[in-house]
This record gives C-alpha cells, sequence and structure tokens, in this order.
C-alpha cells in the first residue's frame, strides 16, 4: 500500500534530490516558520546578556574576603545564566521533533525522505547551527555587558588574558550541545512533555542524587554532569575538583554524538 501511494517518491532516495543538503534545506524552511522557536532563541540571548549584567553589576569586590578575591573569576561569573539557558535549549531541541510527532507531520516527512537518520542528522545541522551561531554571539555580548558593568576595584578580564577567550567560546557552544542532547533524547521518547521531563531529569535531578554519594565519590561524579561540565569551560581560573575544560567539552560532545546516535536507532526501528 506504502508503495501504491507513495510510488513516485519512494523511487527518489538514491536521487541527487534527497541528499543532505535538500533535506536539510527542508528542515530549516520547517525551523524558521515556527515562531515558538525564535521565542526560545531570544530568551536564550536575553537570559545569557541580562543575568550577566544583574550578577556582575552587584558584585562588591571590595568587601570580598582574601580568599575569594584570590579566586574571583569575572569571566566565568558572567555565564552564571547557563543553569537556566540549558533548559531553554533544551526545550528548543525537544520541540524541534516532538511537534512533528504531536502533529503527524513527521509521517508526511519520511515519505519524502525515507531515509529516517539523514532526517535526523539535518535536524541536527539546523538545530545545531542556529543555537551555536545565537550562542556565541550572546556569549560575547554577555562577556562585554558583564565587563562593562563590572566597578573598580574588581580587576576586569581582557580577550586576550590565557583563557577568556576559549571560555567565552564555550559558554556560546553549550546552548548548542544541550539542545543537541535533547534533540536525541526527545527522538526516543517522542513526547514533548516526557522528553522535557527528561532533559529536566538529566540537567537539574541528577546532580541531587549524586550528594549522598559522600565527597569523594560526589567530586568524581560530579565531572559526568552537564552543567558541572559547564563551570569547567567557562572558568578561567581552575576549578577544584573538576577537569579541564577541554575534557569537560570533548565529553559533552561525546554526549550529544551518543544521544543523536541512540535517537537514530529509535527511528529506524520503530514505527512513525
Amino acid at each position: 500500500m506504502t508503495t501504491a501511494t507513495f510510488g513516485h517518491r519512494a523511487a527518489a532516495p538514491g536521487r541527487s534530490g534527497y541528499g543532505f543538503r535538500t533535506v536539510a534545506r527542508m528542515e530549516w524552511q520547517k525551523f524558521r516558520t515556527i515562531r515558538s522557536t525564535w521565542y526560545m532563541v531570544a530568551a536564550v540571548a536575553a537570559s545569557m546578556i541580562g543575568l550577566a549584567v544583574l550578577v556582575l553589576s552587584h558584585e562588591n569586590y571590595a568587601h570580598l574576603s582574601a580568599a575569594d578575591r584570590a579566586a574571583f573569576d569575572p569571566v566565568h561569573d558572567s555565564f552564571i545564566s547557563l543553569v537556566l539557558v540549558q533548559l531553554l535549549a533544551g526545550i528548543l531541541g525537544v520541540v524541534a521533533i516532538t511537534a512533528e510527532f504531536s502533529s503527524g507531520m513527521i509521517r508526511a516527512t519520511f515519505a519524502a525522505v525515507p531515509r529516517r537518520p539523514l532526517v535526523l542528522a539535518a535536524k541536527a545541522a539546523v538545530l545545531g547551527g542556529v543555537t551555536l551561531v545565537a550562542g556565541e554571539i550572546s556569549a560575547f555580548a554577555a562577556y562585554a555587558a558583564g565587563q562593562a558593568v563590572l566597578t573598580a576595584p574588581a580587576p576586569h578580564a581582557t580577550l586576550g588574558q590565557p583563557g577568556v577567550l576559549r571560555a567565552v567560546l564555550m559558554a556560546g557552544a553549550y546552548p548548542a550541545l544541550s539542545a543537541l542532547i535533547a534533540l536525541g533524547l526527545a527522538t526516543m521518547i517522542r513526547h514533548t512533555a516526557g522528553a522535557i521531563c527528561a532533559v529536566v531529569g538529566v540537567l537539574f535531578v541528577l546532580p541531587f542524587l549524586a550528594v549522598p554519594l559522600g565527597p569523594s565519590i560526589l567530586n568524581t561524579v560530579q565531572n559526568f554532569l552537564p552543567h558541572v561540565m559547564a563551570n569547567s569551560m567557562t572558568a578561567v581560573r581552575p576549578l577544584a575538583h573538576m577537569w579541564s575544560p577541554w575534557l569537560s567539552f570533548a565529553l559533552l560532545c561525546g554526549y550529544a554524538a551518543a544521544a543523536l546516535a541512540a535517537g537514530s536507532w529509535a527511528l529506524t526501528s520503530r514505527d512513525a
């Protein structure tokens, strides 16, 4: 019956028209025409910039203890907002796929492009590209705004100082990686509410479950948690008991790749 209904299109996957570039254009058209996705992107930008200004404008460096002054990191403090941004980006990643499942549009998508992993790859490219660009612009804006409102005698950071540019770039990449992890989870779960609950569980519940394990185990386990990785990635001064920024970044990229691989397997092994 499928062959009779979509006889002409079923023969098309081998044609160049169904290559990655064309499918990515299709996914871009879907993405850019959904108004709520741009509201979420705007919320990510507003959160990063607004909280950077709020936190650093209230920084009372003159009254800090000697130990707190030694640990003061104006770059890291510019990205306190990532605890909220990771949730916003995660919701965006969820909606990018579950909206099609809930509306039934995913069947039409798979009828036009039977290679389901290709569809997910195109979605990931569009979602990752948009959130990466938005994240990097917002990260540089948050850094600049934070340094602008930071008052003397607090030390300011410049992009030329060791570790500063790396921290800003990684802060901008974190929303994109959060969105891709959420996309992979949502592809497996297929329901918006369930997928958002899973994202919240991974981002906010897992850290609390690790607390009863004791300090020695907790110091190791916490390095596998996304938000702790974000702290490591955006810190210029080394943080106690945390892995290096590059190791945290590599592990987070591995999470995104694993989530998308699992989502791709779920797409091909279950009906739409």
